[in-house]
């Protein structure tokens, strides 16, 4: 394998970073909403599964004990 001196390597690099699309700051903006509602969406379900193992547990052990 051929080696690369460290200003082909630069420019290599360059060339490859004109070619990536960025997204735009609205859709930035519409992901970064979309991971903060399905981040809370996830909060509150693994919340209610919580209070409902916990009830139940509650309930079991009352049971027997």
């Amino acid at each position: 394998m051929a080696r690369t001196n460290p200003i082909q390597f630069v420019q290599q690099v360059r060339t490859e970073v004109g070619k990536v699309t960025w997204p735009t700051r609205r859709e930035v903006l519409l992901t970064t909403v979309m991971v903060f509602i399905m981040a809370t969406l996830t909060a509150i379900f693994f919340a209610v599964i919580d209070i409902l193992i916990r009830e139940g547990l509650q309930t079991v052990l009352n049971l027997f004990g």
